[in-house]
């Protein structure tokens, strides 16, 4: 897949939490990625290597099926040996740098940021997206990081050129705020892969999504 296409996908970004799901996890994928998602991001902590491996290989072939992109979080080994879509950092991550010698520049990099200072940061290192947030109050940030609110998005969006993933407590009935704000498209974990019925929820997101016309990303 072309890497334009791999930063078209992430108007829609789903983010893996496997303790969440009401269904088994990969129909969760399965009928999210049906109802619109098209960038399905592995993050699954407390597995061993070989499940971890043995679960991107099973996301590799469903999300190719729906011609969608898999970024693999932190794990650069896994994205290699599955041929990911890409790779996303944390703070405890690689450098970045390191990680592009090993990747290449096909693939994509993406960086968590919270703040401007970490966002300029990830951009000047040569990021090709980055996720700001926690945009609203979340479950999974909770007493950890203050939300940022949209205004912080829209200012950001003068000071870099890079595509903004918008994450944290998002769902159907902000999301507009949120894309009117300036992202470039957004991230969801607990709307999705908590739902009773993930295609709907994904289905929901991603016609508000087209509506708006995300600047960048669907253009």
């Amino acid at each position: 897949m072309l890497k334009e296409q791999l930063i078209s996908n992430l108007f829609l970004v789903l983010i893996t939490d496997r303790s969440l799901c009401k269904r088994p996890f990969l129909d969760t994928i399965k009928l999210a990625l049906k109802g619109g998602v098209k960038t399905v991001q592995l993050r699954e902590k407390g597995l061993t290597t070989q499940e971890l491996y043995s679960l991107a290989c099973e996301l590799r072939k469903m999300t190719s099926d729906f011609k969608a992109s898999l970024i693999i979080n932190d794990r650069v080994d896994i994205a290699l040996a599955v041929e990911a879509d890409g790779v996303h950092l944390g703070w405890q991550s690689l450098p970045l740098d390191i990680v592009r010698k090993l990747v290449g520049f096909e693939k994509l990099i993406g960086v968590s940021t919270h703040n401007r200072q970490e966002a300029l940061q990830a951009w000047s290192n040569g990021a090709d997206y980055i996720t700001f947030g926690p945009v609203f109050d979340t479950p999974s940030k909770s007493g950890l990081l203050k939300p940022t609110g949209v205004e912080d998005i829209k200012k950001l969006k003068n000071e870099i050129d890079l595509p903004i993933i918008a994450l944290g407590g998002i769902n159907e009935k902000n999301v507009e705020n949120v894309l009117n704000g300036g992202a470039d498209g957004i991230a969801v974990i607990s709307s999705v892969m908590q739902s009773e019925n993930p295609e709907e929820a994904a289905r929901c997101l991603c016609k508000k999504i087209v509506t708006l016309k995300c600047p960048k990303i669907l253009t």
